[in-house]
């Protein structure tokens, strides 16, 4: 189906982030959009929505082309928009949100009611749950909803009040496989820290299915820099790989009862290891830029095939933060001619941070 052939045109792009990081996330959108494309006011701080505007109308198929999450840092969910529903009344709210997902003139393989996750978004989110089943149940009826074609879009139901949504489409390889971009994790009672749940997450949203069946495998190595108390190495013992857990600091007993653990006492940044590894992880404390090269030149020189690591951001220039750490990887991954992928995303378990991925492609 050529999706242009059977979709509206766009009129905004719809994403949720991080509350506090708003402006982070419009601004990696326009640079992304042209700025000659959008017309967009400074986002509300602390709402955790933003949208971008366009000046003209665009194509579904050419949005959802030159606009990928993945591509993004900032953004939990993404979406391309179609309109906003106002007025919607509270006795029936699904009625009046069907009639306006009919103009798309094609059914959907899902329906997402979604709010942002931040102080005036989670009554919202609240609405968004009670509605999935009365949703579901009407568009089945009314034979838009056809949740075995995964090919069909995906309808998002963006409520930014009460009684007014924002209508978004977007393909299922290009958007968060959960809700509103979080996925719901439980701390583990055997973890040493809730740092645990941050590479839990990373794994998770850093790597589709198939790819993290393909590279973190039991009886893989690893060397987790800067590990103690021990949330990441824990994480990776129960993966099944056998990690160095390299900090000055104790680790917890919980971790060392793994039998999976080896603890050296050393600095994260001068120590190496005798052998290459096929994983390292970095959750240390430090100025990002440090960090960023770090981790480039473990990878580029052959010490680790792929890497997961934490990136703390300044309080200001974020967004120009995480550019030039992209850029010291790029640099030092360019000079060692390898192929290389770079993933940075913030998750729903990063604060003032940014979780990234980077891997040889060859």
């Amino acid at each position: 189906m050529n999706i242009r052939d059977r979709h509206p045109d766009c009129d905004s792009v719809i994403a949720l982030c991080r509350p506090g990081f708003e402006a982070e996330c419009s601004g990696e959108l326009v640079a992304a959009l042209g700025t000659a494309r959008t017309r967009s006011p400074k986002p509300a701080r602390n709402t955790g929505l933003v949208r971008v505007g366009l000046l003209n109308l665009h194509a579904f198929d050419e949005l959802d082309r030159g606009i990928r999450l993945s591509r993004l840092t900032f953004s939990r969910q993404l979406c391309f928009g179609l309109g906003e529903v106002a007025e919607l009344p509270e006795r029936d709210r699904v009625t009046p949100l069907l009639e306006a997902a009919r103009a798309a003139a094609t059914p959907f393989s899902a329906i997402l009611p979604e709010a942002a996750d931040s102080a005036a978004g989670r009554p919202l989110s609240g609405l968004a749950r009670r509605l999935v089943a009365p949703l579901e149940r009407e568009f089945t009826k009314a034979n838009l909803l056809r949740p075995k074609r995964l090919a069909l879009p995906r309808l998002h139901i963006v409520f930014a009040a009460p009684g007014t949504a924002w209508l978004g489409l977007s393909t299922a390889d290009n958007g968060a496989r959960w809700p509103m971009g979080i996925p719901r994790l439980r701390m583990p009672s055997g973890a040493p820290s809730r740092s645990t749940l941050k590479l839990a997450e990373a794994f998770l949203s850093l790597l589709d299915p198939d790819e993290l069946d393909q590279r973190l495998r039991p009886g893989q190595r690893a060397v987790d820099l800067g590990a103690a108390p021990g949330g990441w190495t824990w994480q990776l013992a129960q993966r099944g790989l056998r990690v160095t857990a390299i900090d000055n600091g104790p680790m917890a007993g919980s971790v060392l009862a793994t039998g999976m653990v080896e603890h050296v006492r050393a600095d994260g940044f001068t120590w190496r290891p005798q052998h290459a590894v096929d994983w390292m992880v970095c959750d240390m404390v430090e100025q990002p830029g440090r960090i960023a090269a770090l981790v480039a030149e473990w990878v580029a020189s052959g010490r680790c095939r792929q890497s997961i690591f934490n990136l703390k951001l300044p309080m200001k220039k974020r967004l120009d933060e995480v550019l030039r750490c992209q850029e010291i990887i790029h640099q030092r991954m360019r000079r060692s001619s390898i192929g290389f992928e770079l993933r940075l995303r913030q998750l729903y378990h990063d604060r003032e941070e940014i979780t990234g991925y980077l891997a040889q492609t060859r």
